[in-house]
């Protein structure tokens, strides 16, 4: 690439010149290239410890006057094409040029004008973006793709200095991180380190600090550890490999795969040597802490922050604190935690403006909203910036009509400034009017609009009870609460907020509560309508999600009154089945019933299933797949926790096992299932407020709470049974309804009842206890578990797949391990590099483990060719194409793991009979393709040849030969006992096991049809070509000639004794063969006087074709024995001469082929090398012989008659080495990608 000029005062250190005139000098890198000596050796060790190699391209010119000791640095090249393609425009337009000057300051001015002109021409149609990545950045993605062999496709994020561990001595170099691999290298003295490690493989991936190891980062892989260390930014690299590593996992999980962002917000300063996917990740970063710290909706997208200040009027102070800008949200958030959370919609503001600024309250900034609230932030540092992208963001917002619901209540009022879609506060007082059942019937699909805990509630007996004072002082809280810090979404959430929720939600708030906290409302009101129209798309639709939601509809708390009546079934119902059809990734998954039933307790039919989707998609994110993956995460970050604060209780526990066992149930219902009623919806209070970390908190203080005796536990099941008894008797005193009856009081004796314990106790206890657990440090050891999660599923997946296909195939469980991994491995790739069909075709997660996986063509050919026991050279190409097809029995042009192993057992421990089955198979549609013939034909694959009755140009040869299946049948039959007379005893057993076989119900015989003259032509080739490569060559293509002349002859016996009736139809038709067309007056006696003619013909015809065959034979056995000796020249020969290379040249044994080819079709197809003269002579092809067709059975009992080709089919084939080529395949590619440059030239002009 063509550089600004850059003065360069030592031109020849480091450098070696290769081209020289008076006026340019080019140079390569000392240490690049072949040669160098020690000093290449140092200089290439420099470049990589110093990373030289990514700032200095190995090839540069440079331009010189002759009097002048300064060089001026004009263009470099990381390869040497690039770099000749530079110095030869040179000498062509400039060279003559500037012969003319006769200054050379002159020289020099116009040589570096115009570089400069030709790099304002690359610039001119190329947009001015300050986010491109810079030029040391892209030199150092050009050498990860051309050490590593990557494609242009596989981006480069970023990249460290560091050193990696082998053995006990390290390794400096360079650490390439890119999206889908985690790449090192390092070049010292020589000595080349090369380490290529897929994101999907990595098991584990943690920062630690040893002796041996100090600051170094682990990265465990099934087979081993990595250990890499001496980072200058530690944390930096960590972070970032953590981010790399969960999309890696994301793409195992769910098939959700990297896509760059390409809208991210512009940089007042742009960064040097930062990546746009570096930035990508960060900003992805960045967003989703800010979407978990305020309960944002997935979609949103933070903007930037800045450090400020809030105005509190509740306690008159400056509240110190950063405020976050994204394209729906203002939200400040305290530098202490708790004292003060703020979020402000951009939908409710009203009026930005900046006031005046004062030594007290310097660059003031208010922010105006719709229920006369207003917020003053102060010491913005951009404040002018800020107020821009706070109005473009504005501009953006789309205008909501707001009901009636949502005008203002007087400012006097307790139940002032009601939020939009929430019910107002009623107390049950005797002048609420008794609820009944309401529907909303202004829509097609009619949903309830009110709570089902309002219309199925029992009102107590005592108006004035103890319990009924405390819930009205709990309401009356929270309306002071409202009254003081704001009600809504713009409340000032502190942590009195949270003493408040602590103390447990008043009944009549708490579906507003639980809305507000979780975020739910902010996509309710973003997305109005959006539930009605699920539900009337959903009603009267099935699939196996509906199906799974009838069966537990009324498992969902059988115990309350809601869900005893029509009513609450088919809320439960609607709301369920419309977050189905939302997500069907999701779909439905047991524990959602139970939840979704509690909050229609508490909200209407909309609320809840926005609470649902909260829950489902940010919350507990996947907890609620067919795998629990979320669930079996935070199981162990729980085990993790335990061991942390409770370490002589995890000792023991996990010896007996029970904290997987127990956990679950906890975490998917959110302790629904396992408390009474009454006492676990405080827990779910405090868990929409502060999230999950309130789970890990009431786990490790019931675990706490038991400790003794639980220590003194002897098995799993006295543990379950303690525990159990425990929750049970978990009792909320300050319920004002009924109780529940709880399913688990079962667990409970009447003899012995254990003591109640106090939820509000509990939960404080556990804040108390445990208060000390932060949400990052959670996410953190999410991260980690759900590593060791998802590998694990996957490995249990691909035990499942060998232990379902063990039975089916002859390859041990470790092949099928391998083959699986490798299978697996074929299909991530073709994921994330690009292939014929999409990845969520590919990958489908609702079928069984064996349909999951799935591979196209192309990568099935790929795997074909390295791992197929039927080495064919160039045609195992072709081979691979037939054998997709036959495997792909439903046509989707996709096929599974257990389709492959299929296919590929029936390669390798097929007896001699499937063999030659399968074989026989490829060669007969659907696997030969009629369209495959005459593409073969256009390559000139093979010549023509007079003596062959095939043309390749004929589309109908298939059916016709269909019709004459039955015709040739006994006659094949007659021939095939005559040859089993002479045969072998073993010949003789062989086709017992064939008859044998053919009486099997579960073998089809029908579709073995028999097989016309193309289609053996085929088979005949793809034999050919199987024995190129095998040490018995010579005595194979001699039996193979032997066999081919025998079926040909078999084939032209066969029809003489054809149907007549039959042939003379055929006669008729369109088709025009050998045989005399039929006349509607033709005789009897005329038909057998031309049958005998025809018959005589044909024999004198045979007798000179065997004549000459045999000639032929003795010429090419001759030129098949003295090809060995000549293979190595003739290998030699074809690699060096590329340029007259093309796509017809045949290799050393495709000569071997041809030579011993001696039936008079084969030699129709069959190309020499240097033969087109005397396949240019020969005479026209003749059309194709309909009646000539031949059977398995006849080929099988000729294939008998050669030993050399039942030793062929029967010997036995070892899969591992080619599983091991196969893996070492990618490090050969590599290696060939980075010696791929070519020494130039040494010549100049």
């Amino acid at each position: 690439m063509w550089l600004s000029p850059e003065e360069v005062l030592l031109a020849n250190a480091l450098w070696v010149t290769e081209r020289a005139n008076p006026f340019f000098v080019l140079q390569r890198r000392k240490g690049h290239g072949r040669g160098g000596g020690l000093t290449g050796l140092l200089v290439g060790t420099l470049d990589v410890v110093l990373d030289s190699s990514a700032r200095v391209a190995p090839y540069r010119i440079l331009h010189q006057t002759q009097d002048s000791q300064v060089y001026w640095n004009i263009a470099c090249g990381t390869s040497r094409k690039e770099i000749t393609g530079h110095w030869e425009w040179l000498e062509l337009n400039l060279l003559q040029t500037l012969s003319v000057f006769e200054n050379e300051d002159d020289v020099t001015t116009f040589v570096k004008g115009k570089v400069q002109g030709i790099l304002a021409e690359e610039n001119k149609n190329k947009e001015a973006k300050e986010d491109e990545d810079s030029g040391k950045f892209k030199e150092a993605e050009l050498k990860m793709r051309k050490l590593f062999g990557m494609p242009e496709v596989e981006k480069l994020v970023n990249y460290y200095s560091c050193s990696y561990w082998k053995g006990r001595v390290p390794r400096q170099g360079w650490i390439y991180l890119s999206v889908n691999h985690l790449c090192f290298y390092s070049f010292l003295l020589g000595k080349e380190v090369k380490l290529v490690i897929r994101w999907v493989d990595v098991t584990q991936l943690e920062k630690n600090a040893t002796l041996l190891f100090p600051e170094c980062i682990k990265v465990s892989t099934r087979d081993r550890e990595h250990y890499l260390s001496m980072f200058l930014n530690i944390n930096e690299t960590f972070k970032l490999m953590e981010q790399l590593a969960n999309i890696a996992m994301r793409q195992l999980l769910d098939n959700e795969g990297f896509s760059e962002d390409k809208c991210l917000p512009k940089l007042k300063k742009s960064l040097k040597n930062v990546s746009m996917l570096k930035r990508d990740l960060d900003a992805r970063a960045k967003s989703e802490r800010y979407r978990s710290m305020f309960q944002l909706p997935k979609d949103e997208r933070l903007d930037g922050h800045t450090e400020c200040t809030l105005w509190t009027p509740f306690n008159k102070m400056h509240i110190m604190g950063q405020m976050f800008v994204s394209n729906n949200y203002i939200c400040f958030a305290s530098k202490e935690e708790d004292v003060c959370n703020l979020i402000i919609p951009l939908r409710e503001v009203t009026i930005v403006e900046k006031a005046d600024s004062s030594s007290v309250l310097p660059s003031p900034l208010s922010i105006s909203t719709r229920n006369k609230m207003t917020f003053l932030f102060a010491n913005l540092k951009d404040r002018d910036f800020l107020v821009q992208r706070i109005s473009d963001f504005l501009q953006r917002t789309p205008s909501r009509r707001r009901s009636i619901k949502e005008e203002l209540q007087n400012s006097k009022c307790t139940e002032n400034e009601v939020v939009p879609e929430q019910r107002k506060v009623s107390s049950p007082s005797p002048s609420t009017p008794s609820p009944g059942v309401i529907l909303d019937n202004t829509e097609a699909a009619p949903t309830t609009t009110h709570a089902l805990m309002t219309i199925f509630r029992k009102e107590p007996s005592e108006e004035l009870s103890p319990k009924m004072a405390k819930e009205k002082m709990k309401e009356e809280s929270w309306n002071i609460h409202f009254f003081e810090f704001g009600r809504g979404v713009c409340m000032y959430r502190t942590s009195k907020t949270r003493d408040l929720v602590l103390k447990g939600m008043p009944e009549s708030l708490r579906g507003e509560l639980w809305l507000l906290f979780s975020g739910a409302l902010n996509e309710m009101v973003t997305h109005a309508g959006y539930y009605s129209e699920l539900v009337q798309e959903s009603m009267g639709k099935y699939n196996l999600a509906t199906e799974e939601i009838e069966r537990d509809l009324h498992r969902s708390m059988p115990e309350h009154p809601a869900f005893q009546n029509e009513m609450g079934i088919a809320a439960l119902r609607r709301v369920l089945t419309a977050y189905a059809f939302r997500n069907p990734n999701i779909g439905y998954c047991q524990a959602m019933n139970i939840v979704t039933s509690v909050l229609l307790l508490y909200c209407n039919e909309e609320e809840a299933f926005w609470l649902l989707t909260a829950l489902c998609e940010r919350m507990l994110p996947d907890y609620y797949n067919t795998r629990v993956v979320g669930a079996l995460v935070d199981q162990g970050v729980f085990e993790d926790l335990t061991r942390e604060h409770l370490p002589l209780l995890y000792e023991w526990m996990q010896e007996l096992g029970v904290i997987s066992t127990i956990s679950l149930s906890w975490f998917l219902t959110l302790f629904l299932s396992v408390m009474p009623f009454e006492s676990a919806v405080v827990v779910v209070d405090c868990f929409f407020y502060e999230g999950i970390k309130v789970i890990f908190q009431v786990s490790l203080a019931v675990l706490e709470a038991n400790m003794e005796k639980l220590l003194n536990c002897s098995d799993e099941g006295e543990a379950m049974t303690i525990l159990g008894r425990y929750l049970d008797n978990v009792c909320n005193k300050q319920c004002t309804s009924q109780p529940i009856p709880h399913l688990h009081a079962l667990l409970t004796s009447s003899d012995d009842l254990p003591q109640q314990i106090d939820i509000f106790e509990l939960i404080k206890s556990s804040y108390e206890k445990f208060g000390s657990i932060r949400a990052d440090v959670i996410e953190q050891m999410r991260f980690k578990q759900r590593l060791k999660v998802i590998q694990t599923l996957e490995d249990t997946a691909k035990r499942s797949v060998v232990r379902a296909i063990l039975t089916e195939t002859a390859f041990s469980i470790e092949e099928l391990e391998e083959l699986y991994l490798l299978f697996k491995a074929k299909h991530l790739m073709s994921c994330y590099w690009g292939g014929s069909s999409s990845a969520a075709e590919r990958h489908d997660l609702s079928q069984p483990y064996l349909e999951q996986y799935r591979i196209d063509s192309e990568q099935f050919k790929e795997l074909f060719v390295v791992l197929s026991p039927w080495t064919c050279g160039p045609h195992s190409q072709v081979l691979a194409g037939r054998m997709f097809r036959l495997l792909d029995q439903n046509r989707d042009s996709l096929i599974s793991f257990k389709e492959f192993v299929t296919g590929l057992s029936g390669m390798y421990h097929g007896d001699l009979v499937e063999k030659l089955k399968l074989l026989y198979r490829l060669h007969l549609p659907p696997a030969l393709w009629p369209e495959e013939e005459p593409a073969l034909e256009a390559a000139q694959y093979f010549t023509e040849d007079p003596l062959a009755d095939v043309s390749h140009g004929a589309a109908a040869g298939a059916e016709v030969t269909g019709q004459q299946v039955q015709g040739g049948t006994g006659n094949g039959n007659s021939k095939q006992n005559k040859d089993e007379k002479t045969g072998s005893q073993d010949y003789k057993y062989h086709l017992r096991l064939w008859a044998h076989e053919k009486e099997d119900p579960k073998d089809n015989v029908k579709e073995l049809t028999k097989m016309n003259q193309e289609q053996f032509i085929e088979m005949c080739k793809t034999l050919y070509n199987m024995f190129s490569e095998d040490p018995a060559e010579g005595e194979l293509y001699h039996a193979i000639a032997t066999v081919a002349t025998l079926l040909l002859q078999i084939g032209e016996v066969g029809k003489q004794f054809s149907s007549p009736v039959s042939r003379r139809a055929n006669d008729m038709g369109d088709h025009k063969g050998l045989g005399i067309q039929g006349k509607e007056g033709v005789s009897a006696l005329e038909e057998a006087t031309v049958e005998v003619a025809r018959t005589k013909l044909k024999a004198d015809c045979e007798s000179d074709v065997l004549s000459d065959t045999l000639k032929i034979q003795m010429e090419r056995m001759e030129l098949a024995g003295c090809v060995a000796t000549k293979r190595e020249a003739s290998a030699a020969q074809l690699l060096t001469d590329e340029e007259v290379r093309d796509d017809t040249s045949m290799s050393s044994y495709s000569m071997v082929s041809s030579g011993s080819l001696l039936c008079e079709d084969i030699s129709d197809d069959t190309v020499l090398v240097g033969c087109e003269q005397a396949a240019a002579v020969q005479g026209r092809p003749s059309a194709i012989d309909m009646d000539w067709s031949i059977s398995f059975e006849q080929i099988l009992a000729s294939v008998l008659t050669e030993p050399a080709l039942v030793g062929f089919f029967e010997k036995r084939v070892d899969v591992g080495p080619k599983i091991a080529k196969c893996k070492s395949q990618r490090a050969l590619e590599q290696q060939v990608s980075s010696s791929s440059d070519q020494e130039l030239s040494p010549t100049s002009s």
